[in-house]
């Protein structure tokens, strides 16, 4: 009489093909792995199916107001499928029935069964868990028994849509020239002049981005200058969007007294490890940027955006414009851990109207360590992300202009 069998473990997995032996693939990749099943004594099993699915989601609420103390909640979802695949590796596809024929026996011990698939050479989106969306991909396995439930096991596995930064594009310089002018009753007080640049618009998380900037201080009030990496997910369902800001790294300079001038000759703001720019998906994007701007106590920041792309494949040695910045294609940056923040994120009130301020959320400490390479670290990126926020004009006024405030005005010149 044989004895009824007991499954110990039911797990699936992958076959790595880097070295950090986390599951990463990218479009036109084979997802190869396995389906592990250990037991104890004998078990009869109809089929063992594999469902392997990749798909970005989006999902938000709102409350809408209908009339007097009336009020509902809008539901707002939208998704896109980057790959819907099935197959069976034991028995078949008729497991509705609970007849003893066609049965599987699988003996005492443990049992590995292969399993292989074509990702899509279409672009996929990479990995990615947002505010309010996700990319995820996964291989579920289905093992099915006469007169049982269907024991069912998943495991994701990570997508990086590669963005090579060694594009003339990516490679061109980004620049800026902006200044202010501080009113008080009746008195007008100097501008405040703020210009900056960076050597490229692509780099890759690791990456140091050198910053030139001079900001020029002919107002009465001492000032401080300050650059910041800003992360925003945009999401999109049913002609909607929703938009969160986040920071992911900051600097400070010195404060600066009235007539003063102060000038950053290749400032170094480290990228930590952060998901790759998402520019492909129709319902999600994940770009960033580079804010340097000056904080004025009082009145409005003075601020310029420069826009960055995150990418995968890094610049190559013969690619940079000046020996200090370090890119290695071994993709070494994979397990770079998480700086310290050296002071708290600028102020959204500083920066933004009042009108277009939404409510407050703390921003948490980054984490300071790593518990593996960035491909792991792609999915923990969950910060509580700040209110929404709206750009000033990212449109910089003309140098020609600044300048003759400058000679007209600085007691610095």
């Amino acid at each position: 009489m044989m004895v009824l069998g007991k499954v110990k473990s039911f797990t699936v997995s992958y076959d790595c093909l880097n070295d950090s032996n986390v599951p990463v693939f990218s479009s036109g990749d084979s997802v190869s792995g396995r389906v592990i099943i250990e037991v104890t004594g004998e078990i009869r099993v109809k089929s063992l199916k594999i469902h392997a699915k990749g798909f970005a989601k989006v999902r938000w609420t709102e409350s809408r107001n209908a009339g007097s103390n009336t009020a509902y909640t809008q539901n707002y979802t939208e998704e896109v499928e980057y790959l819907n695949h099935r197959d069976i590796l034991i028995g078949h596809e008729r497991d509705d029935d609970n007849s003893e024929e066609g049965l599987t026996t699988i003996h005492s011990g443990r049992h590995e069964y292969a399993f292989s698939l074509e990702l899509p050479q279409t672009p996929l989106a990479t990995s990615f868990e947002g505010k309010h969306g996700s990319v995820r991909y996964w291989v579920k396995a289905e093992l099915h028994r006469p007169w049982l439930l269907p024991m069912k096991t998943k495991k994701e596995f990570t997508v990086f849509e590669h963005i090579d930064i060694n594009t003339p594009l990516l490679l061109s310089p980004q620049a800026g020239t902006k200044d202010k002018t501080l009113c008080c009753w009746f008195c007008t007080s100097g501008p405040i002049s703020l210009s900056a640049k960076i050597e490229r618009k692509g780099y890759t998380p690791g990456e140091s981005i050198q910053i030139f900037a001079e900001i020029e201080n002919c107002s009465s009030r001492m000032v401080v200058p300050k650059a910041a990496i800003y992360q925003t997910q945009t999401f999109y369902a049913k002609g909607k969007m929703k938009e969160v800001k986040q920071l992911v790294a900051n600097l400070r300079g010195e404060s600066l007294s009235s007539g003063k001038t102060e000038t950053w000759s290749g400032k170094m703001l480290k990228i930590p490890p952060v998901s790759p720019s998402i520019l492909d998906c129709s319902i999600i994007r994940v770009e960033y940027s580079l804010m340097v701007y000056v904080d004025i106590p009082g009145a409005i920041n003075l601020s310029l955006n420069l826009p960055l792309v995150i990418g995968t494949i890094p610049l190559h040695p013969f690619g940079s414009r000046t020996s200090s910045v370090s890119s290695q294609c071994s993709m070494s940056w994979l397990g770079m851990a998480l700086p310290e923040r050296p002071e708290a994120p600028p102020s959204y009130a500083e920066i933004v109207t009042e009108e277009q301020r939404q409510s407050s959320l703390d921003i948490p400490p980054a984490r300071e360590e790593l518990d593996g390479p960035l491909f792991a670290y792609i999915h923990e990126f969950r910060f509580q992300p700040p209110p929404l926020y709206s750009e000033i004009d990212p449109n910089p006024d003309h140098a020609s202009r600044t300048e003759e405030r400058r000679l007209d005005t600085c007691p610095s010149r």
